[in-house]
């Protein structure tokens, strides 16, 4: 996994269907072509747009600004977690 999220390695359509199946969003969602997933609506693009904004503010880590990369990993990050726990049961 740390090779994955380093870059040193891709993770494999196995792996990524895998990942898939445990967040329950698409692989399309994943690999950051569809941000929004199936079975949201209208309120939850709303909702994850003003969690995101809410929370970017100043991203530092150790006393340093994050990259603009990194700030962008940091969303993708927030907003898997977000919408994990704001799934429609």
């Amino acid at each position: 996994m740390n090779k994955i999220e380093n870059g040193t390695r891709k993770v494999s359509s196995d792996e990524l269907a895998k990942f898939a199946d445990i967040f329950d969003v698409t692989t399309d969602y994943l690999l950051g072509k569809n941000n929004t997933p199936e079975w949201a609506n209208k309120q939850d693009t709303i909702d994850i747009e003003k969690f995101l904004n809410d929370n970017e503010g100043s991203m530092t880590y150790g006393g340093e600004d994050l990259t603009e990369e990194e700030k962008q990993q940091v969303r993708v990050a927030m907003a898997t977690i977000f919408w994990k726990r704001h799934k429609h049961d």
